[in-house]
């Protein structure tokens, strides 16, 4: 009889654990297909040092080269001309 007694109170246990986590996923908000990743940056290498930025925070030089500072841009095409 303790036996029983144990198993009813094991499964009981288990029951309301797996309710519980069944529970939580279920909170959760599942993930909108419609929403699109975004299109990923294209990137350029400034002339004067190297860094990697998005075209898009470039400036841009006379010759169309692209700098990552109006700085660097002065630097390259200063020495330049």
């Amino acid at each position: 009889m303790k036996y029983l007694l144990v198993l009813a109170v094991v499964v009981v246990a288990f029951y309301i654990w797996r309710n519980n986590r069944l529970a939580d996923r279920g909170d959760a908000a599942p993930p909108n297909p419609s929403r699109r990743p975004a299109t990923p940056a294209i990137m350029v290498a400034c002339r004067q040092c190297g860094t990697h930025l998005p075209q898009s925070e470039a400036v841009q030089g006379r010759d169309g080269s692209c700098y990552c500072s109006a700085e660097h841009r002065q630097l390259q095409e200063g020495s330049t001309h």
